[in-house]
């Protein structure tokens, strides 16, 4: 049984970040593997407790106390088997996702610091790959029915998998010139390298998964088309409309971009960087969007403002500011606003905060102010108030408290809108919601023979829920097809997160 005075023997330890000035200079993830010894000590924390709350935290209903104990006890290829029952890709979400679950750790109730989760779940995500090279596992008998997956981010690669591995014939189309979605272009390399998900499409591959890139369903291949070859379809093609300020004075100058224009250039630099090719940070059309050596403002508060932040250190600004709209949040969670086991507003310190910038709380921008050529050369701010009414946000201005601050490159980091409008939307006769997203019934269809999953379902959330809805949209497909058996379907499209009622 699992140790009961773990918890109490050993503090909450990570292993150390690579220091600022080595990991800036490149773009190579910032955490070193932990080492056996210090997650075996980690996972000794975990008190397997009668009803552990951190199985309600995530959404994949990832088996948390049974892969600590097997790492406890030194059993890691069973600890990678128990990982895997649950979860297509531990890799990916032990280094990306934020962990509810670690926020529901029963730790937290009794004000200890909670189990390393996240960290312990990555370690063995990368012991697997150390110990068989993530071994395919293709149908052995194949349904003769055929399904096609639009959109190859973590909801649709785990739908993928999940048909594929119950014998039907998955085609992966993806409008990119390659697969994994944000995974791929939207997430720094510093965050995740992308050998990652070249590891897994290559086991995808091996279990019959076909794909195709370039290609836009809605423009280069209909709807129609897409519903003569298959016998179902999967929507998941995420949550990518950007949140703008069109209203603000100034939105049109040149060096105003939304956040993911920004990374995906820097990504896309990286990729051609590790082929051997040269490339400059651009827009589509060309425009540059570096940082280097320019001022930059970063307008959010997120995982995305975050990732433009570290991203700008290692394109070498000249100095970066991030303005948020609240005010400071607290060191710890405060239970009257945010009880355990929900997830709370606390102040949250990514890695790319320690490597430089300055994080300015409760303003927002006035205006962007022109150079007077038509690029942007400051933002003019306001401290502000925020408060809810009615259910509506109003912020308000602070008379006096305005200054500028400079500013070659703004970024939009604000949170997104909902999945874009695009031809196959209309095409397949779906329409998007008052959120931005597409509806589903229960069974996940959004019309019939169709369906749909991950952000384009729920709108921009965390990658367990997205490949939590991927499994859950898988199993209902199987069904729909007369699939023998059941596959897992850990969510429901109506489940949400925990929180206080």
């Amino acid at each position: 049984m699992p140790d009961p005075n773990g918890f109490l023997r050993y503090d909450r330890r990570l292993p150390a970040r690579r220091p600022v000035p080595v990991r800036i200079s490149d773009w190579r993830e910032v955490y070193p593997p932990a080492g056996e010894e210090l997650i075996r000590e980690q996972a000794t924390r975990c008190m397997d407790c009668g009803i552990p709350f951190c199985h309600d935290g995530c959404p994949l209903g990832n088996r948390i106390p049974d892969w600590n104990d097997l790492v406890r006890t030194g059993n890691w290829d069973a600890a990678v088997d128990s990982l895997h029952a649950t979860n297509n890709f531990p890799e990916f979400t032990g280094r990306l996702c934020p962990a509810p679950c670690e926020a529901a750790c029963v730790l937290g109730l009794g004000g200890q610091q909670p189990v390393t989760i996240k960290q312990v779940e990555v370690e063995i995500a990368d012991a697997a790959v150390a110990r068989d090279g993530l071994r395919p596992r293709p149908a052995s008998v194949s349904t003769g029915r055929s399904v096609a997956v639009v959109g190859s981010g973590p909801a649709g690669l785990a739908a993928a998998q999940q048909l594929a591995r119950a014998g039907h014939t998955v085609t992966v189309y993806e409008r990119d010139d390659a697969i994994g979605g944000l995974l791929r272009y939207g997430i720094p390399d510093f965050k995740l390298e992308k050998q990652y998900i070249d590891k897994r499409l290559a086991q995808l591959t091996a279990e019959g998964v076909r794909f195709r890139t370039g290609v836009e369903v809605g423009v280069d291949v209909t709807a129609e088309q897409l519903r003569a070859e298959h016998d179902a379809v999967l929507l998941a093609c995420g949550a990518l409309q950007g949140r703008d300020t069109p209203e603000t004075p100034g939105r049109a100058l040149r060096g105003v971009h939304q956040a993911m224009a920004h990374l995906v250039a820097a990504n896309r630099v990286v990729a051609a960087a590790g082929d051997g090719k040269p490339a400059l940070a651009t827009l589509p059309d060309g425009t540059p969007i570096d940082a280097a050596g320019k001022h930059v403002v970063i307008i959010g508060g997120g995982d995305t403002a975050a990732d433009c932040l570290g991203v700008a250190h290692r394109q070498g600004a000249a100095g970066v500011h991030q303005l948020d709209l609240y005010p400071e949040p607290p060191a710890e969670r405060d239970a009257a606003r945010d009880p355990w086991p929900t997830w709370p507003w606390v102040l949250r310190n990514y890695p790319a905060h320690e490597e430089g910038g300055e994080r300015v709380f409760a303003v927002a921008v006035q205006e962007f102010v022109d150079d007077g050529t038509g690029q942007v050369r400051a933002v003019r701010i306001a401290e502000v108030t925020v408060e809810k009414v009615d259910g509506r946000r109003i912020v308000t201005a602070l008379p006096g408290s305005e200054r500028e601050i400079p500013a070659d490159l703004v970024l939009l980091a604000i949170g997104f809108e909902g999945t874009e409008e695009q031809p196959l939307l209309a095409q397949f006769g779906v329409t998007r919601n008052g959120r931005g997203a597409i509806d589903s019934g229960p069974d996940w269809q959004a019309t019939d023979g169709v369906f749909v999953a991950g952000d384009m379902h729920r709108g921009a959330s965390l990658i367990v829920w997205a490949i939590a809805e991927g499994r859950a949209a898988a199993a209902a497909i199987h069904t729909y097809l007369g699939g023998v058996g059941d596959l897992p379907a850990p969510v429901d499209p109506a489940r949400q997160p925990l929180a206080a009622r």
